[in-house]
Order: structure tokens, then sequence, then C-alpha cells
């Protein structure tokens, strides 16, 4: 039986700010611990991973650090409290 090919859709802001956290948490430690504790979730992660590197033509402008800033502003004005730390004392 062949696989179903799923689709996902991200915002251009999604996208870059992602390509960017997967290149700064992929190979450390932390990170790669994680996901040593379900191995075939390396095959997802660097197929998105590498589909984002090759499809971000922002990577390799110099103003990427500016594009970067800019889109993490604005996914965290969409936020309102999702992903805050609660204060559990």
């Amino acid at each position: 039986m062949a696989e179903r090919e799923f689709t996902i859709n991200l915002t251009q802001d999604e996208a870059l700010v992602l390509s960017d956290w997967l290149d700064r948490v992929i190979g450390t430690a932390e990170f790669d611990d994680l996901v040593g504790e379900d191995r075939a979730v390396w095959s997802p992660i660097h197929l998105i991973a590498g589909t984002l590197e090759t499809s971000l033509v922002e990577v390799f402008m110099p103003d990427y650090s500016g594009r970067l800033d800019a889109a993490r502003k604005r996914l965290l004005q969409t936020l309102g409290e999702l992903g805050r730390s609660v204060d559990k004392s």
C-alpha cells in the first residue's frame, strides 16, 4: 500500500523562524538527546529542515537578521499567551 503524503502550509514568517530555529538546535546535545528517544523522528525533521533550507532565499540576503527579527515580532503578536511561562509560585 502506498503511503499518503501530507502537505504543511507555512507563512513566509513561520518558515523563516522555523528554519532558523532548526538550524540552531539540530546538532545540539539537548535536541539530539530528545530526538534520540525516537530516532524515526529524524526522517521528517531532516526533510522539513532541508526543504526550508533550499526554499528560503532570505537566508542569503544581507538583511537576513532584520528580516528574521521582523518575522519573529509579527508571529509573537499573533500568539497571545500561547507559550508564555506560567509562574507556579
